[in-house]
């Protein structure tokens, strides 16, 4: 356990681990990926956590984020940055979605979006480690977090996207500090760009999974869940998948939550939801592959999860894989009928990547895959209210006679 010299609060991390390799690295440099090329995840002493925290205790806490300090990575009290990361609350849909489904509804997050969580705990990482310029590549909402967390702590920003990204996205990332450049090309186009400015010493890079603390950030999903399920978890989780930094983040928390005796060896099977016109998970998980192979021309109009591919592929497909669980695609217009009918029939506005896990669930339930007797947990990534929705066009002339019939 090393203590801060700042502050007392106690921190746990011991070293990050290669996800491939299982080599070690030294938790308190600068560091990317690995030199395997793939993610480093984040190691903590946990029998020191479970002699220094109850569960008693972390629930006397303020709900927030910030409660599961002692399993996260921040050292330095002061090196935390905050826009009020409230813990999100789970919205039966019992009418558009089933008696025993429930949707965490991460749009009440800063920024409205999850990408909230993993980028408030990177940059406070950056802002530990002494980053002072960081570039991105984003489908819209990562890019936003960031520029509102990096400009909140003076670090400068230079975020890519596609130039397809929705306006509200871009321009709130403008607003918010960052300079934002539109790009003739996808995520991974954009990746690239930031991948060789960074090659060059220009920033650091940023990307998912490229370095180690947006997955602890992300966890926070999977701890918040099991704490509000009272200490057990779900049948099955649906999760929107891109680069999928949440479902191995969540995954991650719920082994360290066991080996702090919180929760059991149950774990809900966890179904990798992607869209059909980019499902390069689907299409590994089907083949028996470990890894994911590009997927090329990606279209559809959930943005979020528009990845042509992943670097954290095999992470993703082994919590798939170990759970029990499935990655699974659903079309465009499944996606846009979920999202009608949950705000209309159950009154929440899901985001497109929301709708998808709906969608899905609903394919799930008709196939068989998911009995609607099980608790299911579907992720809404972010608010409805930041993507175009179906003109209203309805006019009423107050001074002409009005067919109250008609109305």
């Amino acid at each position: 356990m090393n203590l801060n010299l700042v502050t007392d609060r106690p921190t746990f991390v011991t070293h990050l681990e290669c996800s491939i390799s299982g080599g070690l690295y030294d938790a308190d440099t600068l560091q990317g990926l690995s030199r395997a090329g793939r993610p480093l995840l984040v190691r903590y002493d946990l029998d020191a956590v479970k002699a220094n925290l109850s569960r008693e205790t972390l629930e006397a806490r303020p709900s927030d984020l910030w409660r599961w300090r002692e399993l996260l990575p921040v050292r330095g009290t002061e090196n935390i940055v905050s826009l009020g990361e409230i813990e999100t609350p789970l919205i039966p849909i019992a009418r558009s979605g089933g008696a025993n489904v429930l949707v965490k509804d991460e749009g009440r997050l800063p920024t409205g979006s999850f990408k909230a969580r993993g980028l408030v705990m990177a940059v406070a990482m950056a802002k530990e480690l002494g980053v002072t310029r960081i570039a991105m590549p984003t489908n819209g909402n990562a890019g936003a977090a960031l520029a509102a967390y990096a400009s909140r702590c003076g670090i400068e920003t230079i975020v890519f996207c596609p130039e397809d990204t929705p306006e509200v996205n871009v321009r709130e990332i403008a607003m918010q500090g960052a300079r934002v450049w539109r790009v003739n090309g996808l995520i991974d186009d954009c990746g690239a760009i930031v991948a060789k400015g960074a090659a060059e010493g220009r920033w650091f890079d940023f990307s998912t999974l490229k370095e180690p603390y947006r997955i602890e950030g992300k966890k926070t999903m999977g701890l918040e869940l099991a704490a509000q399920l009272g200490w057990r978890l779900p049948d099955a989780i649906f999760y929107p998948t891109g680069g999928g930094t949440g479902l191995i983040g969540m995954w991650k928390a719920f082994d360290e939550l066991e080996k702090l005796g919180w929760v059991g060896p149950e774990r809900p099977r966890m179904y990798a939801v992607q869209a059909s016109g980019c499902a390069p998970i689907v299409r590994a998980f089907e083949a028996g592959e470990e890894h994911a192979e590009r997927w090329e021309g990606a279209h559809t109009v959930a943005a979020g999860i528009r990845v042509p591919r992943a670097v954290g592929d095999f992470l993703i497909l082994r919590a798939v894989r170990e759970s029990g669980g499935k990655a699974l695609s659903v079309d465009d217009p499944a996606i846009l009928q979920a999202v009608e009918d949950c705000a209309k029939q159950d009154g929440l506005l899901l985001c497109p990547e929301g709708g998808a896990t709906l969608a899905a669930y609903r394919e799930a339930l008709r196939t068989g895959e998911v009995d609607g007797d099980e608790q299911v947990v579907l992720f809404n990534c972010a608010t409805g209210l930041k993507y175009p929705m179906p003109e209203a066009p309805h006019t009423l002339d107050r001074h002409a006679t009005i067919d109250f019939d008609a109305l």
